[in-house]
């Protein structure tokens, strides 16, 4: 089962506390992000939405989804870095649903209205205040759609096991299917009260985020993030001197009934493989490594 790491940690509590919040206490409304030419919208709703949920459905699958993906994400990133894409994405996805609303407000007034043009916006704002501001959105689903696409590009071959589907289906292509599924969406339909701009505005946002930092591995964050590997560098080499102490120390109880021979063989072996990945990433970056190398990362890691 996969640790619950600190930042996916407080993000879940966040999320669940202020959704219990809301729904026993009035003032909500004013926290999801409106449409930016109705009155009721602010700058600060562009961060504030993501920690509003509609009902408990929505609260659950989100949260589920950052545990599941979120937790993997940090490990590989590191607290810093994860919390600041997780943002980003979130806030990127936020424009990205807004810039969508005015284009369907743009097309509704063209429709309705005979000569329409940019210059009367303002006045069919003005007549039509009351209605732009329900046009909220909620959710963290455009932040973890983008967490879904960093596990789906780290670990592109990893087999995944999705309800009801009886069959494991690679990573790369489960996301790719997602996002056929929201820009289908996002095009057919526009009454069914969920933001798919939203969703693929977190996922583009967050493909041109780690294509930046794929080309630039040297550049944002990785100092930070670096501490996540200099701590697991620290207990790769504790773990080695155990093992040694053990392999000399006499009495070992081995379910796979191994010889000694046997079991140091391979244990130099896996030390042999975790300080090559480790001095890879000292050298050229985390984003160096292969898929496979990543892997061996990851399930030391969480031993």
């Amino acid at each position: 089962m996969l640790r619950l790491t600190p930042v996916t940690k407080y993000l879940l509590i966040a999320n669940v506390v202020v959704f219990l919040l809301f729904s026993v206490i009035p003032g909500g409304d004013m926290f999801g992000l409106h449409f930016f030419m109705a009155q009721n919208f602010h700058y600060y709703q562009l961060f504030t939405y993501m920690f509003m949920h509609a009902n408990f459905q929505h609260i659950f699958f989100n949260m589920f989804a950052l545990w599941m993906f979120g937790t993997v994400m940090e490990n590989v990133w590191g607290g810093r870095k994860f919390l600041f894409y997780y943002i980003s994405c979130g806030i990127g996805a936020g424009i990205c649903q807004e810039l969508a609303q005015f284009v369907q407000f743009y097309l509704i007034a063209q429709e309705q209205i005979p000569g329409f043009s940019l210059g009367m916006l303002n006045e069919v704002e003005d007549n039509s205040a009351a209605i732009l501001n329900m046009w909220t959105t909620v959710g963290a689903s455009g932040a973890i759609y983008a967490v879904l696409l960093a596990f789906g590009m780290t670990f592109p071959n990893d087999s995944l096991f999705i309800f009801p589907i009886p069959f494991p289906i690679k990573a790369k292509w489960f996301v790719l299917f997602y996002v056929a599924i929201e820009l289908f969406s996002a095009i057919s339909t526009s009454t069914d009260g969920v933001a798919h701009f939203a969703h693929l505005g977190g996922m583009l946002i967050g493909f041109l985020m780690i294509r930046h930092w794929n080309n630039n591995p040297m550049g944002i964050d990785m100092d930070k993030g670096s501490r996540f590997f200099s701590n697991l560098k620290q207990q790769w080499d504790r773990h080695r001197q155990h093992g040694t102490s053990q392999s000399h120390g006499g009495a070992r109880h081995d379910a796979s009934h191994e010889t000694d021979w046997q079991y140091n063989e391979r244990k130099n072996q896996e030390e042999k493989e975790m300080d090559d990945i480790l001095d890879k990433i000292r050298k050229s970056g985390y984003d160096s490594l292969t898929a496979e190398e990543k892997r061996k990362l990851f399930d030391f890691n969480n031993k």
